[in-house]
């Protein structure tokens, strides 16, 4: 029985084989998935979206240049992409189109995810890219012309009001400036700094920190003259030499007459302004004074900033010139806006709070290329909708979940005709659902302080160099 069963069992065994065989063979034949490597697939992925941030002397927390320092942090890094939580980009991608939009693709979300699920391994070195040539002292766009502030001492306590100081802009001769970069000495410290060029008066004194007396109330809230609530400023200036801790008072306003500062600006998240891919920069003449804004944060412990500003300029027109919102010296604006931010009140633990709708009017055709949404730390959402010459009303950029620890610039290009309008609109969250909210329980009012609120549509515009700027900025 035995024997016959072992020989009526054997064609069968035989047909199993051959099946399994006939089964297994495109399988095998098939090569298994490359494995996801630092070196190979991981590290281009990090050098194009996170080396800027992620390099020594950088915001970024942790250096990313080798896998001896990213593998640490793989699981952060992963789920830190999954949720999107970085790089970071805070526009709704149904609205608008950004040249400069930070957010990974999927395919490269998942690229991470793979890795590091798979153990994060190395992989070969001679896969790596080469590595990125960083410019050197901590700059992202390598200067042709360096700025050095004067140090300025941060005290570890109190309050810093916003400060101006001028001084003779770095260039002998007419210049167009086709980059800037604000390199923070103590990015902690440093809630803004910003600038702009005007032309120079005889009556500006240079290296002198001016800035006004603002009546505060036991909570540091700013107060009227007569003690009520959230108002203009006092008419008292106060002025400190660079270098000196003595502080002189008058009555009056600050010497500079102009006090658009913002074409230029340093704010968390925002790391400079490049006007080169499109062929574009700012006039510059001869002889002209910069002016400057600082506003500094006290943490706890004092420190002493050195802040820089980096340019790359050219003697050569582009073919666009930058146009400030204000207009150039203050004159001939391309808009006209109207806001009552004085008028700004957001009640305590009120979550979707709107603030005072800016309501601002196109006098000339320009082309709008970023917009630089600013609020403080209860700043939700903001959403900016052109309204047509015709009516049409489009929404051209909406931040759903605006971060004051990442303002950042949105770049883009949209031909706008004179006639247009642009309706901005600003809401806070004032609840305990806020995680920055530093008192729910309290009002806030219009301030220049980070526990203050406002809300600023900055704006930036480009002209043909052949195009002149007409009618005044109004104003509320």
């Amino acid at each position: 029985m035995r024997s016959w069963i072992s020989i009526v069992a054997l064609p069968c065994v035989a047909i199993l084989l051959a099946a399994l065989v006939s089964v297994d063979t495109p399988a095998a034949s098939q090569s298994a998935a490359p494995a996801v490597t630092f070196h190979k697939n991981v590290l281009p992925v990090l050098q194009k979206n996170c080396q800027s941030c992620h390099r020594p002397g950088q915001i970024g927390p942790f250096s990313m240049l080798t896998y001896k320092e990213t593998r640490p942090w793989a699981r952060a890094i992963k789920q830190a992409v999954v949720t999107r939580a970085m790089p970071p980009w805070f526009a709704d991608p149904r609205y608008g189109h950004f040249n400069n939009d930070r957010s990974l693709k999927q395919a490269d979300i998942d690229l991470i995810a793979a890795w590091v699920d798979a153990g994060a391994p190395e992989g070969n070195p001679a896969d790596a890219p080469a590595p990125i040539a960083w410019p050197e002292g901590g700059w992202q766009i390598k200067p042709d012309v360096a700025f050095d502030l004067p140090p300025y001492p941060v005290p570890a306590k109190g309050i810093v009001e916003w400060e101006r100081i001028a001084f003779p802009a770095p260039f002998k001769e007419d210049t167009w400036v086709a980059s800037v970069e604000i390199l923070p000495g103590v990015p902690a410290v440093v809630h803004h700094l910003c600038f702009g060029f005007q032309k120079h008066r005889e009556t500006t004194p240079y290296g002198v920190y001016q800035w006004m007396d603002v009546p505060r109330d036991e909570n540091g809230n700013m107060l009227k003259v007569d003690g009520t609530t959230t108002g203009p400023r006092s008419g008292i200036v106060l002025s400190r030499k660079a270098g000196s801790t003595e502080v002189t008072r008058r009555t009056g306003s600050p010497d500079f007459f102009h006090e658009g500062t913002n074409e230029f600006c340093y704010l968390p998240g925002l790391p400079y302004e490049d006007y080169r891919p499109v062929n574009a920069g700012m006039f510059v003449p001869a002889g002209s004074d910069m002016i400057v804004s600082l506003h500094y944060t006290t943490t706890g412990l004092a420190v002493v900033d050195r802040s820089r500003i980096g340019f790359t300029v050219t003697k050569t027109p582009p073919k666009k010139k930058f146009l400030p919102q204000d207009g150039a010296e203050g004159e001939n604006p391309p808009v006209a806006r109207q806001q009552a931010n004085a008028s700004l009140a957001i009640p305590p633990f009120a979550d979707n709070h709107p603030g005072p709708r800016a309501e601002i009017a196109f006098l000339k055709d320009v082309e709008l290329v970023w917009f630089r949404p600013h609020a403080h730390v209860r700043g939700k959402t903001v959403r900016y909708t052109l309204i047509h010459p015709d009516g049409r009303e489009e929404t051209v950029l909406y931040v759903p979940n605006y971060n004051f620890n990442w303002q950042l610039t949105y770049r883009t290009s949209i031909p706008i005709r004179k006639g247009s309008k642009m309706r901005v609109q600003f809401t806070y969250d004032n609840s305990t659902k806020n995680k920055y909210n530093p008192d729910p329980g309290a009002w806030v009012r219009y301030g220049g302080q980070s526990w203050e609120e406002m809300g600023t549509p900055n704006m930036g515009f480009l002209v043909n160099q052949d195009e002149d700027v007409t009618n005044a900025i109004i104003e509320r």
